[in-house]
C-alpha cells in the first residue's frame, strides 16, 4: 500500500502543487480544501480530495477521520499548510483579527497535529511537516499579524520536536521564501474586514505603499522567487530522508533571513528589514 499523507490548504499555490507533486511521486495524497468546489476541481484532476476547513473542530474531526478510513487506519505524513494573512500595520489590528487568524494558522493546525501523534504513536513511525515562512524567521512591515502567527507556529514545533525524539515520530518544519501564490488576493477580504486604513495614523502610509501592494501589484517577479514546485521537493526530501533535517529553507531569500536572524546585532538586524 501506497504511503499515505494528508495535505490541508490544496485549493491553489503551495498545497495545490505539492498535492500533485506527492500522487506523481507515488504517494497517496488526501488533498484537502475549506471549499467543496474546490474539493470538486481537485477530484476531477484525479485526486484523492475532500473538505477539511481548519478553522472548525468538527470540520477538522471529520476531514481526519475520512482520511483514516481512507488510509485504512494509517496515516504516515500529516502536512500543515493551510494559512492565510492579514495585512495591516500592528497599531492598527483589533484583537478580533488577531483571534481569527490564529484560528487557523495555529490552533486548527494543532488540533490536526495532535491528532495525527496519536495515530503516528500506535502505529511505530510517521512524519508531521508544518508549512512556516521566512516570516517565521524575520518580520516585516505590514505583516504583524501573519509574522506573530508563524513565529508561534517555530517556537511550538520547536518544542513538540524535541519532546518527540523519544518517539519514531519526527517533527519537521518547511520555511518557503517568496513563492507565487493567491495569498495576496486572498488577504484583501480580511483587510477590509479588519483594517479601518481610513482613520488610521498611517493612512498617508497605507495609500503609499501597502493598498498599492494589494490592489496594484506591479507583476515584477522577485529576485528571489521560485515556483511551488521547490517547495515540493523539499517536502519530498523531508519525507523520504533517513534523517530528516529540522528545517527546510526555500528560496535564497530564506537562508538569508535565517542568517540575520541569528547572527546580525538588533540594530543591524532593524535596519536591514526596515528597508525590505
Amino acid at each position: 500500500m501506497a504511503k499515505t499523507i494528508l495535505i490541508t490548504g490544496c485549493s491553489s499555490g503551495i498545497g495545490y502543487d505539492a498535492a500533485h507533486g506527492l500522487a506523481k511521486a507515488g504517494w497517496k495524497v488526501f488533498a484537502t480544501c475549506r471549499r467543496e468546489e474546490d474539493c470538486a476541481r481537485l477530484r476531477a484532476e484525479g485526486l484523492t480530495s475532500f473538505v477539511l476547513d481548519v478553522a472548525d473542530p468538527s470540520s477538522i474531526e471529520a476531514g481526519f477521520n475520512e482520511a483514516l478510513a481512507r488510509g485504512r487506519g494509517r496515516l504516515d505524513a500529516l502536512y500543515n499548510n493551510a494559512a492565510f494573512a492579514c495585512p495591516g500595520a500592528v497599531e492598527d489590528l483589533p484583537a478580533g483579527a488577531l483571534r481569527e487568524i490564529f484560528e487557523t494558522n495555529l490552533f486548527g493546525l494543532h488540533d490536526l497535529t495532535t491528532r495525527a501523534i496519536k495515530v503516528m504513536r500506535a502505529q511505530g513511525s510517521g512524519r508531521i511537516l508544518q508549512c512556516s515562512s521566512v516570516l517565521g524567521l524575520v518580520g516585516i512591515r505590514w505583516r504583524g499579524a501573519y509574522v506573530a502567527t508563524k513565529f508561534a507556529l517555530e517556537g511550538l514545533t520547536d518544542v513538540l520536536r524535541l519532546e518527540m525524539r523519544d518517539t519514531p515520530v519526527r517533527i519537521i518544519t518547511i520555511n518557503p521564501g517568496p513563492i507565487p501564490s493567491k495569498i495576496r488576493v486572498n488577504s484583501i477580504p480580511h483587510f477590509e474586514r479588519w483594517i479601518d486604513w481610513r482613520a488610521s495614523a498611517r493612512r498617508a502610509q497605507y495609500e503609499s505603499s501597502l493598498l498599492k501592494r494589494l490592489y496594484e501589484p506591479s507583476g515584477k517577479k522577485d529576485a528571489f522567487e521560485l515556483p511551488p514546485a521547490a517547495v515540493t521537493a523539499a517536502i519530498l526530501r523531508a519525507l523520504e530522508a533517513e534523517n530528516p533535517k529540522s528545517h527546510y529553507y526555500v528560496t535564497g531569500a530564506t537562508h538569508l533571513a535565517s542568517w540575520i536572524r541569528r547572527l546580525a546585532p538588533p540594530r543591524l538586524r532593524d535596519w536591514l528589514l526596515a528597508k525590505g
